[in-house]
């Protein structure tokens, strides 16, 4: 095949990155991290290979490239989180990380000896805070699917209201056959951008069942027993930390135990006014104004700056960036705060393959997942054509709505198989 030089092919691996469920728009910045994390020889590899899950031998048959040609760069890509592979029993298929969750949290969970770790922790920080184009493309619309969404501390929620299995961080964590901690990635890049110590620690992240296994293989994470994971939690509760996790129902993969100083997600919602950075859970906060000391507290511990508090006032809550966290009940003194049911439901993906549909919808990226082989004529059409019917007015909301949604996603659930 042929080669490109080495700037159009870490331009074209931009537009590779950017047809994903996490939008990466091209700026100086994003050439930066590129450069820094991957070769000439990966990036023509990553821009030649499929978006979906992918064996081997598709991937070998799709770049025209032979599998003892391909194993040693997917290993090499594997090991810097670039790539994942993913294993059913025997079986491999590898798949494109995406910026978040993946290279960016691989990349400062482990950070690989040689790695230019400082001009690389500087680089996200600019690209993923610093600057509008990241958050404006994948939540300036709007957007009701994000990769992650928080969960309620439980014991915070008023009498009458029970936090079910799926937003219950005990639950999750005894459903799990497989347990992992690792680094914080956005503590980790922020002690290497302006030296901060959080008093949080950097070694939080937790990662649950097959997401855990492939932490553990590529050395991302160490095991750990049920038991530590359990520790954390706790430790989290007397730090008032917010506690968030894969924005699915079933078999979420991560939890993680976000402080408001460090955390990309906390900080992307309270410095770019974008509340669906993460997805709020199912509750809210409700002030009991009988209760109520007027002192503030929660306004002062709240993540997102969702409570405002004048002084001597009873406090208000801006629901649509309330996390329904939680936070705020913890460290209320008076009992004031309680987490009550939310009046909207919030879009809860049953699964992945759920969570990267909708995102890829929303973000108008699906037809790069649905007609993935990148040199077939056929898919080039038919990827033109759905992007086209899909930017028809009207057409995005109305497979997004509840009416469409579920039967939507069937026929691709089935025609996907």
């Amino acid at each position: 095949m042929g080669h490109s030089s080495a700037k159009d092919i870490f331009r074209a691996l931009g537009r590779k990155l950017d047809q994903t469920s996490v939008r990466t728009p091209w700026t100086p910045t994003l050439r930066r991290i590129l450069t820094l994390l991957y070769t000439e020889a990966e990036a023509e590899l990553v821009v030649a290979m499929p978006h979906r899950p992918s064996s081997l031998a598709r991937i070998a048959r799709i770049t025209q490239r032979t599998a003892a040609e391909l194993q040693p760069l997917l290993e090499g890509l594997c090991a810097k989180g670039l790539v994942m592979d993913l294993w059913d029993g025997d079986t491999v298929q590898y798949m494109l990380s995406p910026m978040v969750i993946g290279f960016f949290e691989f990349t400062f969970m482990r950070a690989p000896q040689g790695l230019p770790i400082r001009p690389l922790a500087e680089a996200f920080h600019a690209y993923i805070l610093g600057e509008k184009a990241f958050l404006e493309a994948n939540f300036g619309g709007q957007e009701q699917v994000s990769v992650m969404r928080a969960l309620p501390h439980e014991g915070t929620q008023a009498p009458q209201v029970t936090i079910l299995d799926h937003e219950s961080a005990s639950a999750m964590v005894r459903e799990a056959k497989r347990f992992a901690i690792g680094t914080c990635a956005c503590r980790h890049e922020r002690l290497h951008t302006d030296g901060k110590v959080c008093a949080a620690g950097l070694a939080t992240c937790t990662s649950l069942g097959e997401t855990a296994d492939f932490l553990i293989r590529r050395g991302f994470a160490r095991e750990v027993p049920r038991q530590a994971v359990d520790d954390l939690l706790v430790r989290s509760r007397e730090l008032g930390l917010v506690l968030s996790t894969d924005n699915v129902r079933q078999a979420p993969g991560f939890l993680c135990h976000c402080c408001a100083c460090c955390c990309h997600l906390l900080r992307g919602v309270r410095e770019s006014g974008y509340p669906g950075v993460i997805v709020s859970s199912s509750l809210m906060a409700s002030v009991d104004e009988a209760r109520c000391r007027r002192c503030g507290r929660c306004a002062q511990v709240c993540p997102v700056h969702a409570i405002t508090a004048p002084p001597g006032e009873i406090p208000r809550l801006h629901e649509a960036f309330c996390l329904g966290c939680g936070v705020c009940a913890l460290r209320c003194t008076a009992q004031a705060i309680h987490l009550v049911s939310r009046p909207k439901r919030t879009l809860l993906p049953e699964d992945i393959f759920e969570r990267i549909l909708l995102q890829s919808l929303e973000r108008g990226t699906l037809q790069h997942v649905l007609f993935d082989h990148p040199r077939r004529l056929d898919h080039a059409f038919l990827r033109a054509l759905t992007g086209g019917f899909l930017r028809l007015p009207g057409v995005k909301q109305a497979l997004m709505s509840e009416a469409l949604r579920s039967r939507f996603l069937g026929f691709l659930r089935k025609h996907s198989a």
